[in-house]
């Protein structure tokens, strides 16, 4: 079985597949929690990112991607440097492992950083510092990785993973909501939920969806019906943009609305 470089308290190491890494004992709960997903769709070559927290607007900072380039999420006591930074290393075509062990080395405060990332060739690379708040860890499956702090125990991640493995029929969007979902239900309470967010880059420079939740009662709920809501009208629509192929895109109204009444119909059909 193949091995994933991962990295840990400032020093190399490697772990197989699918093990878990953590920093702490699963034992305390905290009402604070954020976990994520970073993962590539591998029908369409998409990157996705999603993530749930009960910090502000984590849609905001924590999620970042770019088609063809790669995706990360930078969290625990978050470093916003990571995300434009992180990308533009892996523009670069830089390995992932790099790119991570660049970011940690540049930051004083990498104890207390949680970062995952996966490049364009679908190397995966991971950070737990040591300081995060138990319960912390991280895991690296086939195609994707999933990281936490302040959970409630190991389960988290591990149900998140399980899910998004068991979700291959499902389109990619509702693969990562489902997924947090599941670790979410795995936490055993319902504290410390205030916001979410899904990120999916495809092939072009900005993104196939971006939603977000940035302050609410029940974040991962909202955050499902809002992408319920984007299959409505605006994923037919978004066909229809301008991409690098065909700079002007679809303009003629005619042709789009007469697109989107059929999809809307193949769909509830």
């Amino acid at each position: 079985m193949r091995s994933i470089p991962i990295s840990m308290e400032g020093e190399q190491g490697v772990r197989p597949r699918g093990t878990i890494d953590s920093r702490a004992s699963p034992q305390k709960v905290h009402p604070d929690m954020t976990w994520s997903i970073v993962a590539r769709d591998p029908e369409s070559g998409a990157f996705g990112v999603a993530v749930a927290t009960r910090f502000f607007a984590v849609g905001a900072l924590c999620p970042h991607a770019e088609g063809g380039v790669g995706a990360l999420a930078t969290q625990a006591l978050i470093n916003p440097l990571f995300g434009p930074r992180g990308l533009r290393m892996l523009r670069d075509r830089i390995p992932a492992q790099a790119v991570l062990d660049a970011l940690i080395a540049s930051d004083p405060g990498e104890a207390v950083r949680q970062l995952h990332l996966q490049d364009a060739q679908g190397q995966i690379a991971v950070h737990t510092g040591r300081n995060c708040i138990d319960w912390c860890g991280h895991l690296v499956r086939e195609g994707f990785s999933v990281a936490g702090n302040m959970l409630a125990g190991p389960q988290v991640i591990e149900d998140t993973a399980r899910v998004y493995e068991a979700g291959r029929a499902l389109p990619f969007a509702r693969r990562l909501i489902e997924a947090l979902a599941a670790g979410e239900a795995a936490g055993g309470d319902k504290r410390g939920r205030q916001s979410a967010a899904l990120r999916i880059h495809s092939s072009e420079e900005y993104p196939q969806l971006d939603l977000r939740v940035d302050d609410h009662a029940d974040p991962l709920a909202e955050l499902a019906r809002l992408e319920q809501v984007s299959r409505e009208r605006f994923v037919h629509f978004a066909q229809f943009f301008a991409t690098r192929d065909q700079p002007g895109g679809i303009w003629d109204r005619s042709v789009i609305e007469r697109a989107i009444a059929q999809a809307s119909q193949a769909d509830r059909d």
